[in-house]
């Protein structure tokens, strides 16, 4: 499996190429490389029902991942998000990559919406793995960090309220805006001037959003009843 390194001065990130949202993060290469092993089962776990050719199978050993790309990393890195896009990422995206990444990001939004049906009545554990937000505190955080990657492939798209859009419509004004973004391109700069996304890095970011915070309501609804 060939994976990327993105080295902050404090963080490392460790991502697998060609599954967004498999990339996990530690204080050193070696811990950011075990901690994408060791979440490699869960991973199959969220595509195990995803239309996803050829089906992901989790690495068994370390020597089973390759180190295809160094990037450096940023201040954000270090804070605890990846945020460097691998040279992979600009690559055009046929209809069959559409297909795929686009059937991994539902997967992905699928294991929040089991994680948060299964933590319902919960009190969340809090602590190393916890943060101080409670369950609707984390979706609604989700979803608001979406409607703001949307502005990076030029896309406008507010954050639902009770008052306004489902989170079921706001995902397919995603997928829609992901397709525009395919076939017609991104514009070369934001409103304010600022770098835009490609399309798989935009999946790739989100994807990784959506799972780190859906095993974060999982960890945390353990912990609680440990």
């Amino acid at each position: 499996m060939d994976v990327y390194l993105e080295l902050g001065t404090k963080r490392v990130f460790a991502g697998a190429l060609d599954w967004p949202g498999l990339c996990r993060t530690a204080r050193d290469q070696d811990g950011a490389m075990t901690a994408l092993l060791a979440y490699g089962p869960r991973y199959e776990g969220v595509l195990a029902a995803a239309e996803v050719r050829p089906r992901f199978a989790a690495p068994k050993r370390l020597s089973d991942l390759v180190v295809a790309e160094r990037l450096k990393g940023n201040a954000t890195t270090d804070f605890g998000a990846p945020s460097m896009a691998p040279a992979a990422d600009a690559l055009e995206v046929k209809p069959a990559d559409r297909r795929t990444l686009w059937a991994v990001l539902e997967a992905c939004w699928a294991a929040l919406d089991r994680a948060a049906s299964d933590a319902a009545g919960v009190e969340l554990a809090r602590g190393l793995r916890g943060g101080g937000r409670e369950l609707d505190g984390i979706l609604a955080h989700v979803i608001g960090a979406e409607a703001g990657y949307a502005g990076k492939i030029g896309l406008r798209l507010a954050a639902p309220t009770a008052d306004s859009q489902s989170p079921a419509a706001h995902r397919d004004a995603v997928l829609a805006g992901l397709t525009q973004a395919a076939t017609v391109g991104v514009p070369l700069s934001g409103p304010r001037g600022g770098a835009m996304w490609a399309p798989r890095y935009f999946v790739r970011r989100a994807a990784w959003h959506i799972l780190d915070h859906a095993w974060e309501i999982e960890d945390r609804s353990w912990m609680a009843f440990a």
